[in-house]
């Protein structure tokens, strides 16, 4: 495996996500203790393409995305025992740290450094664009998710922040996507 002094994450680290038990509970905790919001839900998130350990996935997931300072948080509840990247780590009714999310320009190239340096991807879809989950574990205790920076998931990342900053903190800190 390479080392990481050799600059493995070469990017900006761009969101940290969090399994959860309960998407809205965990919602109002970043809310209340961190001043993160406002939460947009996606209950039941349906995205495209997705495999897991090179096969289809149709794990039941939720996700919350929110904006807490400087770093977009994601937290995840899986509602079923269907393996995945985030059972990985966490069986049902254990949450935790999952993973740290990059922006990156060559998707496939970021891909096949990881995998020469020993961290498999483990999980791919698309959303607003391709993301791959690299197993990081041994490393940094999580995965990296990488997410290809073609524009749009840019965009959305940027209006999430907007919406923070733009945010009085009391009103609608959930909401619906």
């Amino acid at each position: 495996m390479k080392e990481m002094a050799e600059g493995l994450i070469r990017y900006p680290i761009q969101q940290y996500g969090y399994v959860v038990n309960d998407i809205e509970k965990a919602a109002r905790h970043w809310v209340e203790f961190f001043n993160a919001g406002p939460f947009l839900i996606s209950p039941h998130h349906q995205s495209e393409n997705v495999t897991y350990r090179g096969e289809p996935c149709d794990a039941d997931l939720s996700y919350a995305f929110g904006q807490a300072g400087p770093a977009h948080i994601q937290l995840i509840q899986q509602h079923c025992d269907t393996p995945s990247v985030y059972r990985d780590m966490y069986a049902q009714g254990e949450q935790g740290f999952h993973h740290v999310a990059m922006l990156v320009k060559d998707w496939e190239a970021e891909r096949a450094r990881f995998e020469a340096a020993g961290y498999p991807s483990v999980m791919e879809l698309v959303s607003a664009a391709r993301v791959a989950y690299m197993d990081a574990r041994p490393a940094i205790g999580g995965f990296v998710e990488i997410y290809e920076d073609d524009g749009p998931v840019r965009d959305i990342f940027q209006q999430w922040k907007d919406l923070h900053d733009n945010w009085d903190g009391v009103t609608d800190p959930i909401r619906q996507m």
